[in-house]
C-alpha cells in the first residue's frame, strides 16, 4: 500500500496544471486592460528596443590612445625679456604631445636671478632677529626689510594687463585618437584613411564636411565652449575636449563616427568663484662666460586642454533579447494582476466576481478514539454536475480504496439533488 502511494504521488509530478479563465463582460476594465497592453507594448518597442537598443549586447570597456601636436608661431616684446619668438617648443606643455597639455598665453618674467643676500619686500621689520635675519632699513625711523638667502632679485608682484602671445587663438592642435572595443574585436581612428598625403595639411575640423580631419584652430575651440578665447588668455582657464564613440556595430563599420563636445572646466555654475584661470611657475637656467649660474623665472598663465574619450558599442545577441522579452510578458501578466484588483475591490459587482473567480472546498475531519481506530472523513462541495457523473459511474461499478492503516472503506453515493451533494464515507474493520 505504501508503495502505492509513493509511486501515485511520483506519477502526479508529470501532471500539467492549467489555468482557469474567466471572461468579465464589462467595457471599462476591457478598455483598461487594452489600454495598459498596448501601453506595455509601445514602452517595449518603443523605448526598450528602439531607444535604448535592447537587443544588442554592449562593451564600455573602450581602450583608447590619444596623441596631440600643436603648430603656430608668435612674437613678443617686454622690456624683461627683449624680443622673443615663440614656438610650439616654448609654449606646449609638456612637449611631447599628451591627452593633457598646457598652451602659454600669456606671463610675467623675472630675469637674471641668482643665488645671493637680497631684501625679501613682502616681510617688513624694525630690527634684526634670528628669525628673519638681518632688518635692512634706510634709517632707524623707517621700516626696513628682512635680508634673505635666495634668488635675487625676488620675483616681481603684479597682475597681467592683457595676453602677451596675442595671436595664440589661431594657433591648431592635431588631436589623433585611436580606440578599440575587445569584445567585439572592433578598432577606429578619428583620422580619413586615405593615400593623400596632402589632406592633413590643408583641412580644418567641420562636423558636415570634414567630420575626420582632427585639426582644430584654439580659437574655434573655445568658441564651441561658448567663451572668448582672448578673455581667457590673460589669467588662463581650462577647456575639456570629450571624444564620444557611440557605435552600432549592426549597421557595419562605417557607421562609427566620433563624436567632438567642448566645455570649460574652470567655471562653476553660478559664475561666482574666485578660483577660475590657470597659472603656474617654471624656470630657465643658464651660465655666462664666467661660468656663474642664473635662471629666468617665468610665472605663465594659459589655457589647459583635458582630452577625454568614452563610448560605447552594442551588436545584436539573442540573450538581451530573450531577457527584455521575457520582461515585456511579466508586465503583461502585472496588467492582468492590476485589473483583477479593479474588479474586485473597485467595481459594484466585486462581491459576484469574486464568487466565480474563488471556489470555497471544505474538508472536514472527525475523530473518535476506540479500541478500534476509526476515521470518517466528510467532504462537501458545491459542483453538482461532478456529484451526477460520479454517482452515474458508480451504479455500474462499485469501488474500493485500501487506507495505510488496514481499513477496507467501501463508497456510496446517494443520488445528488439539485442544491447540493453529499459524500458519505462508511469504514469497516478489515
Amino acid at each position: 500500500m505504501a508503495g502505492s502511494c509513493l509511486k501515485g504521488r511520483f506519477l502526479s509530478v508529470f501532471d500539467y496544471k492549467t489555468e482557469k479563465y474567466i471572461v468579465a463582460k464589462n467595457k471599462k476594465v476591457g478598455v483598461l486592460y487594452r489600454v495598459i497592453q498596448l501601453s506595455i507594448i509601445g514602452y517595449i518597442i518603443g523605448w526598450v528596443f528602439v531607444s535604448k537598443k535592447g537587443y544588442q549586447e554592449t562593451d564600455e570597456a573602450i581602450q583608447s590612445s590619444v596623441i596631440t601636436k600643436l603648430k603656430g608661431v608668435s612674437v613678443t616684446n617686454t622690456s624683461e625679456s627683449g624680443l622673443l619668438v615663440w614656438g610650439p617648443e616654448d609654449y606646449v606643455i609638456p612637449p611631447q604631445g599628451e591627452a593633457v597639455l598646457f598652451v602659454v598665453t600669456n606671463f610675467l618674467e623675472t630675469p637674471n636671478q641668482k643665488l645671493g643676500y637680497c631684501a625679501e619686500v613682502r616681510i617688513f621689520c624694525r630690527v634684526d632677529d634670528l628669525k628673519h635675519g638681518r632688518c635692512l632699513r634706510k634709517d632707524e625711523s623707517s621700516n626696513g626689510t628682512c635680508e634673505i638667502y635666495g634668488w635675487c632679485p625676488i620675483e616681481r608682484k603684479f597682475k597681467p594687463q592683457g595676453p602677451l602671445l596675442t595671436n595664440a587663438e589661431n594657433f591648431t592642435i592635431y588631436i589623433k585618437n585611436f580606440i578599440q572595443f575587445p569584445k567585439f574585436k572592433f578598432s577606429k581612428s578619428n583620422v580619413l584613411e586615405t593615400t593623400d598625403d596632402s589632406y592633413l595639411k590643408k583641412c580644418r575640423y567641420d562636423e558636415e564636411l570634414h567630420p575626420y580631419c582632427p585639426i582644430f584652430r584654439l580659437g574655434d575651440i573655445t568658441q564651441r565652449a561658448r567663451y572668448n578665447f582672448q578673455d581667457m588668455s590673460t589669467f588662463g582657464g581650462s577647456i575639456g575636449i570629450m571624444i564620444s564613440w557611440n557605435c552600432d556595430l549592426d549597421k557595419g563599420y562605417s557607421h562609427c563616427h566620433p563624436q567632438y563636445y567642448f566645455t570649460r572646466l574652470d567655471i562653476s555654475v553660478s559664475n561666482t568663484t574666485i578660483a577660475t584661470g590657470f597659472n603656474f611657475r617654471h624656470t630657465r637656467y643658464f651660465k655666462n662666460a664666467t661660468g656663474e649660474s642664473y635662471r629666468s623665472l617665468f610665472k605663465v598663465y594659459g589655457v589647459r586642454f583635458n582630452i577625454m574619450v568614452h563610448g560605447k558599442a552594442g551588436m545584436f545577441s539573442i540573450i538581451p533579447t530573450a531577457i527584455n522579452v521575457a520582461s515585456g510578458l511579466a508586465l503583461m501578466g502585472a496588467g492582468a494582476f492590476f485589473c483583477d484588483m479593479v474588479l474586485l475591490y473597485l467595481m459594484k459587482k466585486g462581491n459576484s466576481y469574486r464568487e466565480r473567480k474563488f471556489e470555497d472546498c471544505r474538508y472536514d475531519k472527525q475523530h473518535r478514539s476506540t479500541d478500534t481506530a476509526e476515521v470518517y472523513e466528510l467532504a462537501q462541495c458545491s459542483d453538482v454536475k461532478l456529484n451526477s457523473e460520479i454517482y452515474r459511474l458508480h451504479t455500474t461499478t462499485s469501488l474500493a480504496l485500501t487506507h495505510r492503516r488496514g481499513l477496507r472503506t467501501t463508497l456510496t453515493y446517494p443520488p445528488p439533488t439539485a442544491t447540493h451533494t453529499l459524500f458519505n464515507c462508511k469504514s469497516t474493520a478489515d
